[in-house]
């Protein structure tokens, strides 16, 4: 099968190729362990006889860890490199799967729930592998098949697991369903070890100077970079409060107020070093060669804020929704119809990564975050009238122009520079999972329709935001270990 931009997707003599496929399905299955607890919800709820503030707690766990996750694994890919990052958090993740599967309380349920949304991270590794194996003019493209294919994980889960859950049968069905994936990403994490190269033969992998914080080229760049990364300790912070005594009551007042200075240290600390990154090449001046524009990775963070965020957020609560809207409809039934929005994942996201090889960057940003906001508006209009195809119709072209956007976002991050690729898709991932936290927490205030409204107004001011996008011109430089300077092309 060859695509527009000439990938043939069936060559697995040619090295790309195949370390294109080896690696959307490592993304896959990292999907298939962050996401299982979805369309196995109803099960869990039953047998913990857990109430919706509680199933709402856990939405929102799931998602929370990903945030600090994708920023170190960022860092630890631009200087590890992928193939060892990628095994390592597969192998990990399939332990913390195990251990929800085999949770007794809630608290349990809590803890790992919260720790498996460290699986989330691993998005960014995959586009530093992809970004290192492919060129400018086919780079969206690519990234968009690994992204798209990968996320499909969420999809295969939703319309799998319920019935192998009913297949190992008995109350503790899902525990089956849960702990099997979770031994298949292990297994995976090892022969993605063994299979993987970071780069191709005879190419050099660029590693940051320093490690520790994003290196921008000018002391506005700093204080913007510093700007930022606000909103995800206040999406903590929210996160916190939602499971303090005001929310669910999983945590005391006492503990969260110690989170909550957990984070003041934290963000005091994260200030520092990245002061210290950027001090010493700041004063004595970046050579222009090497010169970014940090307002570029500040615009894909909001564009994946409303993409994605709002992708992770609608993945979690669809099946309730659907359950909640529609009488009649089983748990089957529902995950079945709700899978339907990561379902456009295959063709979506590939779709929008070849939008920005061929129509341009920004454009194909624009129109796509446009869609989505105009999509939500759509969403917000369902309600137990509708005739179930025609909602679940909706909800599957709404979910074509948001991840293709996302798409879109992910064309661009490995073009704005390459040995810092990891650092920055992290911190547009990190974005990702704020939006979804902050839209899951407007769920558990306002209602079905009013929380596809939220996100549709958010998508329409971050549509404006990327009309500043600047488009990826002529070359970027990159410095080799002997001082040489290599120039690699972004058009």
């Amino acid at each position: 099968m060859s695509t527009p931009s000439g990938l043939n997707l069936f060559n697995w003599g040619d090295p790309k190729i195949k370390t294109l496929h080896i690696t959307w399905f490592a993304f896959f299955l990292s999907f298939v362990v962050w996401f299982s607890h979805a369309p196995l919800m109803v099960f869990i709820k039953e047998a913990f006889d857990l109430s919706s503030q509680q199933v709402k707690a856990l939405l929102i766990l799931n998602v929370a860890l990903t945030i600090p996750a994708r920023i170190i694994i960022g860092m630890m890919v631009d200087k590890f490199g992928p193939r060892s990052v990628y095994s390592a958090l597969l192998i990990i993740s399939s332990g913390i799967c195990i251990g929800f599967a085999t949770a007794d309380s809630y608290e349990a349920l809590a803890l790992f729930r919260f720790l498996l949304g460290f699986v989330g991270a691993g998005f960014v590794i995959g586009i530093r592998m992809v970004g290192e194996w492919f060129p400018a003019k086919q780079v969206g493209l690519a990234e968009g098949i690994y992204g798209g294919w990968g996320n499909f994980g969420s999809a295969a889960g939703a319309m799998t697991l319920p019935t192998i859950a009913l297949m190992f049968g008995g109350e503790d069905g899902w525990r089956y369903a849960l702990g099997l994936t979770g031994v298949i990403a292990g297994l995976y994490g090892i022969f993605f070890y063994r299979v993987a190269r970071n780069t191709p033969k005879g190419s050099t992998y660029f590693k940051p100077k320093k490690t520790g914080g994003l290196e921008v080229t000018s002391m506005k760049d700093l204080y913007f970079y510093l700007l930022t990364n606000i909103p995800m300790f206040l999406a903590l912070a929210a996160l916190a409060y939602k499971l303090s005594p005001a929310g669910v009551e999983l945590l005391t007042w006492e503990t969260t107020y110690v989170l909550w200075g957990v984070l003041v240290v934290l963000f005091a600390v994260q200030t520092r070093q990245i002061w210290h990154v950027n001090k010493e090449h700041l004063e004595q001046g970046v050579p222009e060669l090497e010169k970014y524009n940090f307002k570029q990775v500040a615009i894909l963070n909001v564009a994946y804020f409303v993409t994605f965020g709002s992708e992770l957020a609608v993945v979690s609560m669809l099946p309730l929704f659907f359950l909640d809207t529609f009488e009649g409809l089983s748990a089957v039934q529902a995950g079945l119809l709700a899978s339907g929005f990561a379902f456009m994942n295959l063709v979506a996201r590939p779709t929008g990564g070849h939008f920005s090889d061929k129509m341009g960057r920004r454009r194909s940003l624009m129109f796509l975050v446009g869609g989505l906001a105009v999509g939500y508006l759509v969403l917000s209009q369902i309600n137990s009238g509708w005739w179930i195809p025609a909602a679940v119709l909706a909800t599957m072209a709404c979910s074509f122009f948001v991840q293709a956007g996302e798409g879109a976002v992910f064309a661009i991050v490995p073009l704005v520079k390459r040995r810092m690729t990891g650092q920055i898709a992290g911190m547009a991932g990190a974005y990702g999972n704020v939006g979804a936290v902050t839209f899951l927490t407007a769920l558990s205030y306002v209602d079905y329709s009013t929380f596809f409204l939220i996100i549709a107004g958010s998508a329409a001011l971050v549509f404006l935001a990327c009309a500043f996008l600047d488009e990826p011109k002529g070359q970027i430089a990159e410095v080799l270990p002997d001082g040489t300077v290599q120039l690699i092309s972004v058009e």
